[in-house]
């Protein structure tokens, strides 16, 4: 069995995708010009990390540029969409950039959203680690595999699910944009530990054989060592971009003090 169907399908959203892609890109890159020219500025870093993260979504979902009919090229668009290009848009701040160039009652409009029960959900860690290896286990533990090499929309929004859910696990993790109730930064290295485990298990089940995936046997082991080991990497850049952001509190010496009195 091969890819060929759920490949066609995306041939056929290739000029859709660069359509959607190059309008992401100008709806950040325009604001932040604006912004850089301000006296507080806009850093050029996180333009560069948003721009870099949109054009490698663009070269994982045009066709021919991956070989998504070998298993291993599929694991690759999918380490590619799930992880490293989320990671790369979140550093960019979108959201930060949105806020800064609406106008107040946009801004207070966005600021209750973010405050709203709904979001309080979604971006809780939980929600985005469930989401994160949920979606993998159930594309590589049940039938949802084969079905995606059967029928290219659902291999579309099976896409979708992964782009989100690692945006989602970026954002609530190390995004520097506001987040609802936020945990600390030691709980979220926590959920990153968790992350990193769940997916080493599952990648260890898939190139053991015990997650059955229609394809031929060097093909499973080539890509469950490509989502150990870049799985492995993304998540280490993940954790750089939480710590190198961290600033804990120093204890204050009072108490230990008063007791010493």
């Amino acid at each position: 069995m091969n890819h060929g169907d759920a490949g066609a399908g995306y041939g056929g959203s290739g000029v859709a995708t660069i359509l959607l892609l190059t309008a992401a890109l100008l709806a950040y890159v325009l604001p932040a010009v604006d912004r850089r020219a301000e006296p507080r500025g806009w850093s050029g870093w996180r333009t560069a990390s948003f721009a870099l993260g949109v054009v490698l979504v663009g070269v994982a979902l045009q066709p021919g540029l991956l070989p998504t009919d070998d298993f291993r090229g599929h694991m690759a668009q999918h380490l590619v969409i799930g992880m490293v290009a989320p990671l790369l848009l979140v550093l960019g701040a979108p959201v930060t950039l949105l806020l800064r160039s609406v106008t107040p009652r946009v801004g207070r409009f966005v600021g209750e959203l973010l405050r709203s029960r709904p979001a309080h959900l979604i971006a809780s860690p939980v929600t985005a680690l469930v989401l994160n290896l949920g979606g993998l286990a159930a594309i590589y533990g049940t039938p949802l595999y084969a079905e995606m090499l059967r029928n290219g929309a659902v291999h579309t929004l099976v896409t979708v699910h992964v782009f989100l859910a690692g945006y989602l696990f970026a954002w609530v993790v190390a995004g520097p944009d506001p987040a609802p109730r936020r945990p600390s930064v030691p709980v979220r290295l926590v959920v990153l530990g968790i992350a990193v485990a769940g997916h080493a298990v599952l990648s260890q089940l898939l190139y053991a054989g015990v997650l059955d995936v229609p394809v031929p046997a060097d093909q499973r082991r080539g890509a469950a060592e490509l989502m150990y080991y870049g799985g492995d990497i993304a998540e280490l850049l993940v954790a750089v971009a939480l710590v190198s952001r961290w600033r804990p509190r120093r204890r204050a010496r009072t108490g230990t003090a008063g007791a010493g009195g």
